[in-house]
Order: C-alpha cells, then sequence, then structure tokens
C-alpha cells in the first residue's frame, strides 16, 4: 500500500461532498413530518385510523446518505397501524395492497404537485425537488405470553400478503456495528459510517450507474461485511474493504439480509451486483498507481478524481508535498454493460 498519506483529503470529500448537510436534512426532516401530518389528517377525514407510530428507517435513520446532483433522495418512513385498525368497513382485515392503497389516498392534496403512488412494497411521495419519500405499511399483531407479557410481532404490506418484518431491525443492526467500532477503541469512532458512504457514493458517481448498481442496502452489508477499518487512515480503510469486497464478489454475488435469514438481499449471478462489482475493480485499477513508490501526492489526488468523477481532491491547495500540481495524463474508468434493478428490491427489512 502507498505511502502517501490522502485521509485528509478523503476526509474532507467525504464531509464537503459525500455526507448531507445540516440544511438538506433539516428540509427532509421537514417534508417527512408534513408528510405524518398530512397522512393523518387525510385519515381522519375519511374516519380510518391513524398509525399508532411512524419510524425513520433505511439510510436516513442510519445516517448513511449521500449528496446527489440531481436530489435523487429516498427518505423511507414506516407507518406502523394496529392490526385493528386496518380494517375495512365490514370488519374485514385489510388486504395489503388495500392498506397502501388507503395510505395513498390520505396523503392526496392538490396543493402537492405529484400523488401518492402504490409500489409493492410501500407508498411513494414524490417531490419537485427530487426526491421521494417511501412509506412502507405495517401492521402490529398484539399478543400475551404465558407469563402475561405482552409481545409485539410486526407485518409489512408487500405486494399481496402480510410478510413479518421490522426494518428497524436493520437500522440496529447496522447501528449496533457502528457501536462495535467504538468498542475496539478506534480512535475515529465514525470510520465506518464514511466508508459506507464513501462506497455509496462511488458506486453512483456516474448518472449512467445509478440505474444499474445494487441497492443501498447491498452496498450497506458487503462493508459491514468485509470493513478493513484504519484509524485515521480513511484511504487505506476505503481500498482495503473495497478489495475484499471484490475479492468476495468475485466468488459469490449472493449477498444474505442482515436480519431475514430465510431470504437475501441478492442471489447467485445478480446482475446489479456483477455491475457494482466490476466498476469497484476498475476504481481498484485506478488505485494503483498509489502503491507506485515513484506516485506524487498529484497523481494520488488525481486517481481518487477518477474513481469519484470529481476534480475536489485535485482543486485542493498544495499541501507541501507537490499535492495541488496536476498529474500528467488523465485517469479513465470505463463502463460496463446496462442492468437493470428494482427499487423495492429488498428494501424494508
Amino acid at each position: 500500500m502507498s505511502t502517501i498519506d490522502c485521509h485528509g483529503d478523503l476526509k474532507g470529500y467525504h464531509d464537503k461532498k459525500v455526507t448531507l448537510g445540516t440544511a438538506e436534512q433539516a428540509d427532509m426532516r421537514t417534508r417527512r413530518d408534513a408528510g405524518r401530518t398530512r397522512m393523518k389528517n387525510g385519515l381522519a377525514a375519511a374516519e380510518q385510523p391513524a398509525p399508532s407510530a411512524f419510524h425513520a428507517q433505511g439510510s436516513y435513520a442510519m445516517r448513511t446518505m449521500v449528496q446527489d446532483s440531481q436530489n435523487d433522495y429516498d427518505i423511507d418512513d414506516g407507518a406502523y397501524f394496529e392490526k385493528d385498525d386496518l380494517r375495512d368497513a365490514n370488519g374485514n382485515d385489510l388486504a395489503p395492497r388495500d392498506a397502501r392503497q388507503r395510505v395513498a389516498s390520505a396523503l392526496k392534496d392538490d396543493r402537492l404537485a405529484y400523488d401518492a403512488k402504490v409500489k409493492n412494497n410501500c407508498v411513494r411521495q414524490a417531490y419537485p425537488p427530487g426526491y421521494h419519500i417511501d412509506i412502507p405499511v405495517y401492521r402490529v399483531l398484539r399478543s400475551t405470553d404465558i407469563f402475561g407479557k405482552e409481545k409485539a410481532e410486526y407485518e409489512l404490506a408487500s405486494g399481496d400478503e402480510w410478510v413479518k418484518s421490522d426494518a428497524r431491525e436493520v437500522t440496529s443492526w447496522y447501528k449496533s456495528k457502528v457501536t462495535s467500532e467504538l468498542d475496539r477503541g478506534q480512535e475515529d469512532t465514525s470510520q465506518l459510517r464514511r466508508i459506507t458512504k464513501l462506497t455509496k457514493k462511488q458506486a453512483r458517481s456516474r448518472l449512467s450507474w445509478k440505474a444499474q448498481t445494487t441497492s443501498g442496502i447491498a452496498i450497506t452489508k458487503l462493508v459491514v461485511d468485509h470493513q478493513r477499518l484504519e484509524a485515521g487512515r480513511d484511504d487505506l480503510a476505503l481500498r482495503r474493504t473495497w478489495q475484499a469486497i471484490k475479492t468476495q464478489l468475485d466468488f459469490s454475488q449472493s449477498i444474505s439480509h442482515p436480519i431475514a435469514g430465510n431470504r437475501d438481499l441478492a442471489n447467485e449471478g445478480d446482475e446489479a451486483v456483477k455491475y457494482f462489482r466490476d466498476r469497484l475493480a476498475e476504481a481498484l485499477e485506478t488505485l494503483k498507481i498509489l502503491d507506485d513508490p515513484k506516485c506524487t501526492k498529484a497523481q494520488a489526488r488525481e486517481a481518487w478524481n477518477a474513481v469519484f468523477n470529481t476534480t475536489y481532491f485535485s482543486d485542493l491547495p498544495d499541501d507541501g508535498t507537490g499535492g495541488g500540481t496536476k498529474a500528467s495524463g488523465p485517469f479513465v474508468i470505463s463502463s460496463g454493460k446496462t442492468t437493470k434493478r428494482d427499487d423495492d428490491n429488498g428494501r424494508f427489512g
């Protein structure tokens, strides 16, 4: 591995170009909260029960969302209804699709540019700036065990079935991994989260890649499974993690679900996973110049530019190691063949 230390450069890139700013996060929270209020008001107007709870989930809850030039953000905000509150006028349990349709109808507002749409695993409310809120609909089944203690189970309205699921478990799983990082005494206690976001950023660093690569939760699972953390060296941690992921995906493209042992995030031969692997391989090939003893800081910065499709690194001021000078010759990452993915695939726990 290169002795050139690009940790500061990479951390700066993360802070300025990858992680979401305070204003963006506040705007998303405002939209989310307004959507919750609109749903409750719409249900009340239809004389239908409101959710007993809302719970943010996915990358928003895990704090692994990354900046997107097209504002292509999605916020996952689960609506949890008591089972008895999801009944029709005759007292019959709502079918999963009918439950999603009830939520979509409650969200309707003539002041909005778009109506909410019923998707396979959620209700999607799009907004003009480019992002959307996905609302998976859950029902809560309550029972009492032999000791008289109440317990709750959760079912997701998925397709035409109620499927046992609760995406909060995925959020808890990821947060527990960040906590484990703390327990290992890492100097930089959020490196795992940064490596996760940087990997997601690279996977969507070209417009043409975004619809072809694998899902954010699949990338997150791969990073957690193959993390190679290095305190104070995000550059080394990122490369080593990517190398470990690439090695695994060369062997198998199957990605297990972090919680549900009976289903996978991706199956063997998954084209979107292959696409992600191949783009990662190109990035690793570009970064090999860092291992050349003659590599300059300027060349290292140009390599990182190529990986993330940016000029951020070479635009940095000279840090005293010649890093402010352009490297000779461009770095090019080629594109692969086109594949498609289903945005709803395995995303809600």
